[in-house]
């Protein structure tokens, strides 16, 4: 862990850190990922997903990372865990999958690892 090379913030190396600088980054896309908790924004998210993107102005690789799914690319691009989630949800994922993107095994291999007492090292 270092934060001399980050001027402060904290450095971990393959480890997404949500700050207060990711907050901001992430505000709009969070707002919008978090308006999934209602089912009439799902439904019009699902009949215009650039659309209901572009009402919440985000910033135009947000929109993609988004209309891809690029779960990683979101985390990124300040998305909250806890909201991206929230889409994941939507498309039947589940928080293992997510796990197994964001550490590079299928989901299954997560759910292995997680059953076997977690990673190791």
């Amino acid at each position: 862990m270092s934060t001399n090379e980050t001027g402060g913030r904290l450095n971990v190396p393959g480890t997404p850190i949500f700050d207060g600088q990711t907050s901001r980054r992430g505000l709009r896309l969070n707002k919008m990922l978090m308006s999934f908790r209602s089912a009439e924004n799902r439904e019009r998210f699902a009949a215009d997903e650039a659309a209901y993107c572009a009402e919440f102005q985000l910033a135009p690789e947000q929109t993609q990372a988004v209309l891809d799914r690029d779960w990683t690319a979101m985390i990124d691009l300040g998305g909250s865990i806890f909201y991206v989630y929230k889409l994941a949800m939507m498309d039947g994922r589940s928080m293992q999958y997510l796990g197994g993107v964001f550490t590079g095994m299928t989901e299954e291999e997560f759910l292995a690892e997680l059953r076997a007492g977690g990673r190791r090292g």
